[in-house]
């Protein structure tokens, strides 16, 4: 049977330059929780090693990986590949895939500072309102240190995009 219905958003998969860095980042800054330590995950013939092969093709060597969790229960999967690189430009927003993703937090300004004091950057000067002199939902566009886009929302999603939004 094909059953339409709101599937429940599982995990994503983040890619960094240094996992040690990433999850002090991610629990210290964002505040996410450390469910599986740093890991290191070799090419063998193990459940994880073969499923890792029909993802990557052969000669994938190794990689390590760490399992965090948000406040809402989205897993967050770190990696740090072998030979990993940041582009010099991560924002090619114009090209198919995920550019960014974002997180909720009421002192958007406070968790902007605290990425930037972190060694993220902020894409934008200041957040910007939605409903300008009416409601106080705002946004800002940042990177994580490794180069990652995210986003801040002050509200929810289902709030900011419930009138239109623009």
């Amino acid at each position: 049977m094909n059953h339409v219905y709101p599937r429940n958003f599982s995990h994503i998969g983040i890619s960094v330059t240094d996992l040690d860095k990433a999850v002090e980042f991610y629990t210290k800054v964002l505040g996410w929780y450390l469910i599986m330590e740093p890991t290191d995950i070799t090419e063998d013939d193990s459940a994880i090693g073969q499923m890792c092969t029909d993802v990557f093709g052969p000669n994938w060597g190794s990689f390590r990986i760490a399992h965090l969790s948000t406040g809402d229960r989205i897993g967050v999967e770190l990696f740090q590949f072998q030979n990993q690189e940041n582009p010099e430009n991560n924002f090619e927003y114009w090209k198919t895939g995920i550019f960014h993703f974002c997180v909720q937090d009421p002192d958007v300004e406070g968790l902007a500072e605290r990425i930037v004091e972190a060694g993220g950057k902020k894409r934008m000067e200041k957040p910007r309102y939605y409903y300008p002199g009416e409601k106080p939902y705002r946004m800002i566009y940042m990177e994580d240190p490794f180069g990652n886009i995210l986003e801040i929302y002050s509200h929810s999603y289902e709030l900011i995009y419930s009138d239109g939004a623009y």
